[in-house]
């Protein structure tokens, strides 16, 4: 909202100043303004949840960057970009409204206030003998374009940061690792239209957008392809609980529990995707089994029967051939946090010498005992005698560092349920 309300008091300012000052080169702005739109309304979806709009960002940098088309020197003004960006976006979002999807607003302003950094920053300076100077130019322009990319990559983890609970320097990472190879594509794209425009005219627009155009069919496939997998995990996922082996929505909420402890505990989102799948599907084993378990709650059953069940499970994981570090996790998920030897003295003590199973297995471990103690239930009297329960076996069982994150998510579920 803050986003937003800064976007909003910048875009009534430029076009008041706009309207004040007159449309300088119109054929520009309206050439623009339409390529803009044209990027809004063909948005990407990128892994995560994340949208992005190349072209129209790629036109909006490049249009702040102008200093010549053709042999006519424009005159452009900060606040005439910021107004021409920000209605050829919401142009642009006009028909993804009307469908009725979600309007995106903090991304677009992320988008908006990139630009107008670039665009305050660059346009006094476009008037000066800097502008002459293509080697003085060029590194100040790209030095700028890096800016901009590094605004909207540090606002959207700002944003993303808030609405996951997630600590802010893993999610900053993770923007830049899904957004900056994109953004390497948009910044070189703005800056040959910038600079092509001075030999090619308005034409630049169209030479230089179409990879851009051809780079997005790339990404939405790659994107179409991620969302299949997890489509096809959450309907594998769902097979245990249509032949009454788990309480149905079990695979989903100890899914959502992990996550938000892996989050908790500053897992990066590669690693995260992999926790979830591992969730999703870390009782496919029971398939197994002649007769099911009661209620499907493998944390009442012997060890080594919960380790058969895991075992059979990551089989049938490894079969997919590209899941190996999931079926990992799957295969482990319920060993104990140590292994306990005794010490002279007959108290219990801690083999030092095994690592351990991997982190996601210990967070599934964690996160499907609590639900089959718990269940469905919203109670959070219930739930904190589940992680009391959890506490007391962190000795040996459960790690206490996934523990106490459990406990945070769980206290921040049950506050939000009060």
């Amino acid at each position: 909202m803050l986003l937003a309300a800064a976007a909003g008091v910048l875009l009534v300012a430029s076009v008041a100043q706009t309207a004040n000052s007159g449309l300088r080169d119109t054929h520009d702005a309206v050439a623009f303004g339409v390529v803009i739109a044209f990027g809004e309304l063909l948005r990407l979806s990128l892994p995560g949840d994340r949208e992005s709009a190349p072209i129209a960002t790629a036109g909006a940098l490049a249009y702040a960057l102008l200093i010549k088309v053709g042999d006519d020197r424009v005159s452009l003004a900060a606040h005439q970009v910021v107004t021409v960006t920000a209605i050829g976006m919401m142009i642009g979002a006009l028909p993804h409204l009307a469908v009725g999807r979600p309007a995106r607003i903090g991304g677009m302003a992320a988008r908006l206030l990139a630009v107008a950094a670039v665009a305050f920053l660059f346009r006094p300076l476009a008037k000066t003998g800097v502008a002459q100077d293509w080697r003085v130019a060029l590194p100040l322009m790209a030095s700028l374009v890096i800016l901009a990319l590094l605004v909207e990559v540090v606002l959207a983890a700002l944003m993303r940061a808030d609405e996951q609970r997630a600590l802010f320097t893993v999610v900053l990472l993770d923007e830049m690792r899904v957004q900056l190879p994109l953004g390497a594509a948009v910044g070189a794209s703005a800056l040959l239209i910038a600079f092509a425009a001075e030999v090619m005219g308005l034409a630049a627009l169209a030479v230089f957008t179409a990879p851009l155009l051809v780079t997005q069919v790339a990404f939405r496939r790659y994107s179409g392809i991620r969302t299949t997998y997890l489509q096809t995990v959450r309907a594998l996922a769902k097979v245990t609980e249509i032949g009454g082996y788990v309480e149905t929505g079990h695979s989903e909420r100890v899914s959502r529990l992990a996550v938000a402890v892996g989050r908790e505990l500053g897992i990066h989102e590669p690693q995260l995707l992999e926790l979830e799948y591992a969730a999703l599907m870390h009782d496919i084993g029971q398939l197994s089994l002649s007769d099911p378990i009661p209620g499907g709650a493998t944390v009442l059953v012997s060890r080594t029967d919960q380790q058969r069940i895991a075992e059979l499970g990551a089989e049938v994981i490894q079969q997919a051939k590209v899941l190996g570090s999931v079926a990992e996790i799957v295969r482990r998920q319920n060993e104990p946090y140590r292994d306990v030897d005794f010490a002279p003295n007959g108290h219990a003590a801690p083999d030092r010498g095994d690592p351990g199973p991997p982190l996601g297995s210990r967070i599934i471990r964690a996160a499907n005992a609590f639900d089959d103690l718990v269940g469905g239930s919203l109670d959070p009297a219930r739930a904190a005698e589940a992680v009391h329960r959890l506490q007391l076996d962190t000795a040996s069982e459960f790690d206490p560092r996934v523990v106490e994150a459990l406990s945070r998510v769980v206290h921040r579920r049950s506050l939000i349920q009060l």
